[in-house]
């Protein structure tokens, strides 16, 4: 009988070895098996749930949390109409979702509670935010629940943002990391908003051609979670601890924020040979993505590329997204031995020994 790398990932959830005993452990069996590039290749790790008894906690907590909205959250506000209330309130919510963590994420290891707490945790951050950037920013009437002021919203999301973080810091639960970012593009778009220039159109804010500084942001901030997402995997290259769970959820969302611009600038282009600009930035996506050995950041970007073109783009588009899907259906079917042949033939460069190990296709070995 061998111990197997699921097994391993099973027992550091389990709690029975920390991330670097396991880390130690798979680098020993390397050493011991021979050179990196005979290792078999790696599926990118993905687990939302564990079992159904983590379903029936999330549907607990779920509804847990909406009753305790309703009764000190929305109902406070709406009666008093006291942000230090709500703010209390918040800060009492986020104190016992706190708590929660500790015995649900820190403790039983758990993967969708961890999730649903992380969600619950930014909407009170949130809520708390709001109720603070009232004090900053104070309102010499009533304040009212729709209206939201420019300055305020900022706040909030900065608030809520940093609040997030330190809540990653305290439970390093992966999907924390996409709420991250989810605030940092938030946040930066509201700053981006204030005393900007004035836009025609709601699209021209993600045009590169366009005069708004936030379609630039945001392809720096989706490179920035690229940079961030790779750090983490090339400090866990077989993919056995958190980080690559962490790096996970970077790349979901950084991949569109990069994808975003260029995409909606082609199309407002429009005619063929945008598309065929587009489909050569996606071809290099996709070399980007196997060599990285990481399924989840192409599939964001050309989901996000599928979701743009029936959305946005005009004329016939079923041609384009037919072949984006081949594309898919391709790669997924024969991911291993194109990114062993990539790699094969890649030459060295800085870091790539630090990448997941590969199979080097028969044709290659001689």
């Amino acid at each position: 009988m061998s111990i197997t790398r699921d097994d391993i990932r099973a027992a550091v959830g389990a709690g029975k070895i920390s991330e670097a005993q396991a880390t130690a452990i798979v680098a020993l069996s390397d050493a011991r098996r021979g050179a990196r590039e005979n290792l078999g290749g790696l599926d990118e790790p993905f687990e939302l749930f564990k079992g159904f008894n983590e379903i029936f906690i999330v549907v607990g907590l779920t509804i847990l949390y909406a009753g305790w909205t309703g009764l000190t959250g929305i109902s406070t506000y709406l009666a008093s109409s006291s942000m230090v209330s709500l703010l209390l309130c918040g800060l009492a919510g986020m104190a016992a979702l706190a708590g929660l963590a500790l015995y649900f994420t820190r403790w039983r290891r758990m993967v969708a509670p961890s999730i649903a707490l992380a969600i619950m945790f930014a909407f009170s951050a949130v809520q708390v935010g709001w109720a603070v950037s009232y004090w900053m920013v104070p309102d010499n009437g009533i304040p009212k629940i729709t209206g939201f002021d420019d300055v305020r919203t900022v706040i909030m999301l900065a608030l809520a943002t940093l609040a997030l973080i330190f809540y990653w810091l305290a439970f390093r639960v992966p999907f924390a990391m996409l709420l991250i970012a989810l605030g940092f593009y938030a946040t930066c778009f509201g700053l981006t908003a204030l005393n900007g220039p004035e836009l025609d159109n709601v699209r021209d804010v993600f045009l590169l051609s366009a005069n708004s500084a936030f379609s630039w942001i945001t392809l720096a901030l989706g490179l920035l979670g690229l940079a961030l997402a790779l750090r983490f995997d090339v400090s866990d290259p077989h993919r056995v601890t958190r980080r690559a769970s962490q790096a996970f959820w970077l790349h979901v969302i950084s991949a569109p924020a990069i994808v975003n611009t260029v995409a909606f600038t082609l199309f407002q282009q429009g005619g063929a040979g945008a598309y065929l600009i587009l489909s050569g930035f996606l071809v290099l996506m996709a070399v980007f993505a196997i060599v990285i050995d990481r399924r989840s950041f192409l599939i964001s970007g050309i989901g996000y590329v599928v979701a743009l073109t029936a959305l946005v783009a005009e004329g016939q588009t079923w041609a384009f997204i037919l072949l984006l899907g081949v594309f898919l259906v391709a790669l997924g079917a024969f991911w291993e031995s194109i990114r062993g042949g990539i790699m094969a033939v890649m030459p060295g460069f800085p870091g790539k020994d630090r990448l997941p190990p590969w199979t080097r296709p028969k044709e290659f070995s001689a």
